[in-house]
């Protein structure tokens, strides 16, 4: 059984392997033009799961960058959950068909109760995994450009009582600073969700980090930019697979 499971995240924008800090558009650095390229290099070194975001499609409130995901899904065995966007039945039409095996839902989560919902009944909970995007434990949306007036904790268990099993929690004021995961608030929110497939999300900046979620037990943790920054090393990954 793997420690851990390590999740490489690929944010796309114009097709290209991107990321964002704090989520700002006008904080974007572009680190390859070909994001198959880097889904592979992943595979090389172990990987199994891969978190891919349509950052274009998350703006548009639409799927848009559907073809990307198709390329790595044929070309690459990683089991890929996709996000961004996403908010209508043809978007997660589209979103399989394309490959993904699972997908990610936040805003929606948020501002259409009824389709996620839908969403979870039509296809299970293998398959529908719940974004839980935070900050100060208050649920955010839209990309981050707003937070609604839900706290963390009673809106994981609204959807835990749906049927949900998966939860990505993105720590907003971490994600892309490289200043180290919040272990705390993901352990608060296993000892009230034991059973959750939590995903621990944003900061994360050393393999010491790894270590802290290890020994916290949560299931799973989405890693960007300190692999792109050479922060930790793809090699170092593998003890945990």
């Amino acid at each position: 059984m793997a420690l851990i499971d390590i999740i490489p995240a690929i944010d796309i924008i114009d097709g290209k392997c991107v990321r964002l800090s704090q989520g700002d558009y006008d904080q974007k650095t572009v680190y390859n033009e070909n994001p198959l390229e880097v889904a592979k290099m992943f595979e090389e070194h172990g990987i199994k799961r891969l978190h891919l975001v349509d950052l274009d499609g998350a703006k548009a409130s639409r799927i848009i960058n559907y073809k990307v995901l198709e390329t790595i899904a044929s070309k690459t065995n990683l089991v890929i959950d996709f996000g961004g966007g996403l908010k209508t039945n043809d978007d997660l039409r589209i979103a399989f068909e394309s490959g993904a095996q699972m997908i990610t839902g936040g805003s929606i989560a948020v501002k259409n109760q009824e389709v996620f919902t839908g969403w979870i009944e039509k296809y299970g909970a293998e398959k529908i995994i719940l974004g839980a995007d935070v900050k100060n434990e208050m649920i955010a949306v839209s990309g981050w450009l707003e937070t609604s007036n839900l706290e963390l904790l009673p809106f994981v268990k609204d959807y835990t009582d749906k049927g949900i099993t998966k939860v990505i929690c993105t720590d907003i004021s971490k994600d892309g600073m490289l200043q180290g995961t919040s272990v705390d608030l993901y352990k608060k929110i296993l000892a009230e969700f034991p059973e959750l497939y939590l995903v621990a999300s944003g900061g994360l900046s050393s393999i010491e980090d790894i270590d802290k979620l290890v020994e916290a037990k949560v299931p799973a943790v989405i890693t960007g930019k300190a692999i792109y920054e050479g922060k930790i090393d793809l090699k170092q990954l593998e003890k945990y697979a």
